[in-house]
């Protein structure tokens, strides 16, 4: 097949009833299959797919692999030149929003993924915040968007509707090059979730490839479906897997004075959730620092391998910006 729509679910049965009809009526061109991978759900989600779904493929798994290893155990299953890794809940109003990736990744084989503009589902003239108009990092790491920063989300006025090279394209529509995604690995399946996406792209982009969002494409997000916002759990999450992804990803140059700095500042937002009154985020994210700690061994032969095999040393992606001061 040409392109493989893959949808992750676990326990997302009234997600996908909701929103997957959207997605195959907006979605009928040929070489196109759509797949729901399912991650050990408990909610009957895989017999309500045989039942109302019946086109849709099926992959089932016995157990939770996450977001992570979850696609990369599906995607290993699959045959096909482009997967569209698309959040359960992500609604689809284009009947021709394939066609302009299709035929931008198609012409520009550079180009290792890319991703549609992201709208939010509840306020469809604003971006939503897990991808907008796609991503870049500032110099300690901290992803924002075209769209958005931080929590603060713009209006789609139309100020980034043109094509520019991004550092990563959203997870929850990660429209990628088969072949691009497995030469760089595949998703890290240790980061469970959150932040994997921009960890691969970065691998991508490190490789010499591009990555870019093409804003006549457009998808509309719900966002939050798994973990809400200041949920201790993605706060631990966030701040762990960022660390990774910086220790696996920094040069020798960048790597000796930006950690130092990052946990001094993980420490701060640590501190701010203290003084707030919320003590479970205060201790995900001192969670997050002792565990990255201990975890740093495991990741060394993944950080030699990447800067082994990097192409791009200085990436213009990865901003001299601080958005910690915006």
């Amino acid at each position: 097949m040409h392109v493989a729509i893959v949808i992750l679910n676990w326990n997302g049965k009234e997600m996908l009833r909701k929103y997957l009809p959207s997605v195959i009526s907006n979605s009928q061109i040929d070489g196109v299959n759509i797949i729901v991978a399912d991650n050990g759900s408990s909610d009957g989600s895989i017999d309500m797919l045989k039942a109302e779904f019946p086109n849709v493929g099926i992959i089932a798994f016995d157990n939770n692999y996450g977001f992570a290893e979850g696609y990369n155990k599906a995607l290993a299953e699959i045959e096909a030149d482009y997967y569209l890794l698309l959040n359960s809940d992500v609604e689809i109003r284009q009947k021709n929003w394939l066609q302009p990736m299709i035929e931008y990744m198609d012409a520009h084989h550079e180009c290792a993924a890319c991703q549609p503009k992201l709208l939010s589902l509840l306020h469809p003239d604003e971006f939503e915040y897990a991808g907008a108009a796609g991503g870049f990092i500032d110099m300690f790491g901290y992803p924002y968007c075209r769209g958005r920063v931080f929590n603060k989300v713009e209006k789609d006025l139309g100020q980034y509707n043109n094509i520019v090279s991004l550092l990563w394209a959203t997870g929850a529509a990660l429209f990628v090059r088969a072949e691009d995604f497995w030469f760089a690995g595949g998703l890290d399946g240790r980061f469970f979730a959150h932040m994997e996406e921009i960890d691969l792209c970065w691998r991508m982009r490190s490789l010499g490839k591009r990555i870019v969002c093409i804003p006549e494409s457009i998808a509309y997000h719900l966002g939050g479906a798994t973990l809400n916002q200041g949920n201790p759990r993605k706060t631990f999450l966030n701040f762990r897997n960022n660390m990774l992804m910086l220790y696996k990803n920094l040069t020798k140059r960048q790597i000796w004075w930006i950690l130092p700095l990052r946990f001094i500042l993980d420490f701060v937002a640590a501190m701010k959730f203290l003084i707030s009154g919320d003590t479970p985020n205060f201790k995900a994210v001192l969670k997050a620092d002792k565990e990255f700690i201990r975890l740093c061994p495991e990741f060394s032969e993944d950080r030699k391998l990447n800067l082994d095999r990097r192409v791009l040393n200085h990436i213009p992606e990865h901003t001299n910006r601080l958005i910690l001061i915006k």
